[in-house]
């Protein structure tokens, strides 16, 4: 029997999960697969930059899931730490060890277990995210807003808002003034668009099962002494997490190398721009554009793509004149996808001007905060969040024990004034935030700096949007065409999610099955978010 050909377009993780599980258990033998990726780069969003001996996590990447097979997958490409990393050493820090898992001092290949710290900042004082029930939270807050924060909630378990929207589904859960604190000009930063205009539907996959009533569960927990473990547990709420040694591009480089050691066939600097269709309404072939502008056919039997849904459509309008045109209500819907596009800056600092007043050990001289990430809830600035990259691992930053590397990430759109800025405004804006907030004493701390800009980062929950159900059973109607990952399926998926949607796909291929409900069922059966 002769192979079945399957043409992946994307080098991300649904992309490269995609050709793993074809090709897996001699899957070879059974499968043709060729892999194209736009970039040079292995992992979309989820790949890992390196600047001057540093790496840099583009957006932040903890690895946990409530999907098991996603967790086993992970330890099989990166096996569990089995002894104590750089930093676990130095801080006498006690956690458990994978028996006979790799010691990450001497082994590359290894995924350390790491503790989350994220905090909030909100005018120029610190506030766990989520908000937990401390004294110093209600310190920070002051008598008034405590006051008020909570009989707003109280009003909000008796007054329940229709969730037709993004504000009322944060309201219901939260009450009006803790909404107003955290949440309402965060997202406005996120999105470019006030919560009100924005679908809940994104709240309740990012959200989840997050809400005071959470919060105070999670509480108790921690009073009667019950631990979390990676995967466990509401989403935002997680406290262990997995992270590759060098950030999770060092996973996605690694599942790349194994695709190709089964038989995959991956072209980097494959722009796909034109998709071809057969007279019975299949896809036939894709169109990639090479890196030195020469287009390229290849043919297919079936075709998983994890680009972003206008794009695809796009393409496929481009395709080959013997053949229906896209129809214009679904090219309508597809051009009026919204996206938000992602700005991190980069700085190299020798000290941080905030001081460690919680009770974690942390590297460096003098210590640093602990936190992986810092919410910037402040709307006198424009950077969403920061992120500390000698937290996430120690083998992020080459000199991790005199300098401090973070990251700033700003949202916007591609082709607005942030976005077009030089490198060298952008930088320097950025600094300038950094100053405002005390988050640096003086520029001179600053020792280097680099701009990392990412086109389509957060697909969007609002426009035509709401028409997207039209537009996927259109995708659907091509029959063998599997659309998957976040920008495939036009949804705010996590790492996990994307995998776990390729997995679907990849089932359906070598089942048979041909609705395609399953794979885009993903992240959104709200069972899926449940705690285990």
């Amino acid at each position: 029997m002769s192979k079945k050909s399957v043409v992946i377009i994307g080098g991300g993780p649904a992309g490269l999960t995609a050709a793993y599980e074809l090709l897996k258990d001699k899957g070879a033998q059974d499968y043709d697969v060729t892999v194209l990726e736009a970039s040079g780069e292995f992992g979309g969003i989820s790949r890992t930059v390196r600047h001057g001996g540093n790496r840099m996590d583009i957006g932040g990447h903890r690895f946990f899931s409530k999907d098991d097979r996603v967790m086993d997958w992970w330890k099989m490409i990166l096996p569990l730490q089995g002894a104590p990393s750089y930093d676990d050493k130095k801080l006498n820090r006690d956690h458990d060890m994978e028996p006979g898992g790799p010691d990450p001092e001497t082994t590359d290949e290894v995924m350390l277990k790491r503790h989350r710290v994220s905090r909030i900042y909100w005018h120029g004082k610190f506030f766990d995210y989520p908000v937990s029930l401390k004294p110093q939270t209600l310190k920070n807050m002051g008598f008034l807003q405590t006051m008020k924060v909570g009989f707003s909630y109280l009003k909000s378990l008796v007054h329940k808002l229709p969730e037709d929207n993004l504000e009322n589904f944060y309201i219901n859960r939260f009450g009006k003034a803790l909404y107003g604190m955290f949440f309402e000009g965060y997202t406005e930063k996120l999105w470019g668009r006030h919560p009100s205009v924005i679908s809940a539907d994104w709240g309740s996959q990012r959200v989840k099962g997050i809400s005071i009533k959470a919060v105070l569960k999670d509480a108790w927990g921690k009073l009667v002494g019950k631990q979390k473990q990676a995967g466990e547990g509401e989403t935002s709420l997680i406290e262990e997490f997995w992270y590759p040694k060098y950030g999770p591009g060092q996973l996605w480089e690694t599942v790349a190398k194994h695709d190709e050691e089964f038989g995959a066939k991956i072209i980097k600097h494959a722009e796909v721009v034109k998709i071809n269709e057969t007279p019975e309404g299949k896809i036939a072939s894709v169109i990639y554009r090479d890196v030195n502008g020469l287009d390229h056919v290849l043919e297919g039997d079936e075709f998983i793509s994890s680009m972003p849904v206008k794009d695809l459509v796009d393409s496929i309008a481009a395709g080959d004149q013997n053949k229906e045109p896209v129809p214009a209500d679904m090219k309508k819907i597809a051009d009026g996808l919204p996206y938000r596009d992602f700005v991190t800056v980069g700085f190299l600092v020798d000290r941080l001007n905030l001081k460690n007043e919680t009770d974690i050990p942390t590297l460096g001289n003098p210590p640093i905060v602990p936190d992986c990430w810092i919410y910037v809830q402040d709307t006198s600035v424009k950077v969403g969040r920061i992120q500390v990259f000698n937290n996430w691992s120690p083998y992020l930053v080459q000199d991790v024990d005199n300098k401090v590397w973070i990251g700033l990430e700003y949202f916007c759109n591609e082709g607005d004034d942030f976005w077009n800025m030089s490198d060298e405004a952008a930088i320097d804006f950025a600094a300038k935030e950094l100053l405002k907030m005390g988050v640096i004493a003086s520029k001179n701390d600053i020792q280097d700096s680099h701009r990392e800009r990412v086109k389509k980062a957060y697909p969007a929950y609002f426009d035509t949007w709401y028409q997207i159900d039209d537009l996927i059973k259109w995708l659907d109607s091509f029959g063998n065409l599997y659309c998957v990952g976040r920008n495939g399926q036009h949804r705010y998926n996590n790492m996990d999610h994307s995998m776990a949607s390729a997995f679907e796909a990849v089932g359906n291929i070598k089942s048979g099955r041909e609705d395609k409900k399953n794979v885009w069922s993903v992240n959104t059966d709200k069972g899926y978010h449940e705690s285990k």
